[in-house]
């Protein structure tokens, strides 16, 4: 992942907790980095030290950090960093999840080593859709609700979100029913 995930994590946990926790979440992670250099990619283990760290250190389910860290993601890194990629994305939340598979060709234009998760929808009602999420990455299912509730944040939309399929349970790929 980009040094923008990592940067990412400690601006959570420093804007919420302090920089003395970050410090006691880096050094509880192992990870021997000074500062992350956003547009630099890192080994997606580093990542996921840290969000187990940050679970361990703060007393958190793994679960509760990455829907946490989900909701962050959206609600303050892009919207605080790519402002205008975000809202390019649509004027409501169901346009935005719409143009969602689209949404990562773009982020690929400024961070061309990215290896991005697939996205399509299906079953599009009025007050609903089925997102449908493809990553080689397994293991961010909570981190991908945590983005869904950041974007029902960011439109003012209460989101209601039931995995209703899992790689979990065998299956190839996690599929969201997001409801407004």
């Amino acid at each position: 992942m980009y040094g923008i995930v990592n940067k990412a994590i400690e601006e959570l946990v420093t804007a919420n907790f302090g920089a003395d926790k970050w410090e006691a979440i880096k050094l509880r992670s192992g990870i021997d980095v000074d500062f992350f250099i956003s547009s630099e990619p890192y080994d997606d283990a580093i990542t996921f030290k840290l969000a187990q760290a940050v679970s361990e250190e703060m007393g958190m389910t793994l679960s509760a950090v990455l829907v946490a860290f989900g909701e962050w993601w959206v609600v303050k890194t892009t919207k605080d960093k790519y402002g205008g990629l975000m809202e390019a994305g649509g004027d409501n939340l169901k346009e935005f999840l719409i143009n969602l598979p689209l949404f990562h060709n773009r982020v690929m234009l400024i961070y061309p080593k990215l290896t991005p998760p697939e996205f399509k929808i299906s079953d599009v009602t009025e007050n609903s859709i089925n997102l449908h999420y493809f990553s080689k990455r397994e293991g961010l299912q909570d981190f991908v609700r945590g983005l869904i509730q950041g974007l029902g944040i960011m439109y003012d939309t209460p989101v209601k979100i039931n995995l209703i399929q899992t790689r979990d349970e065998g299956c190839s790929h996690e599929i969201f029913n997001v409801i407004w």
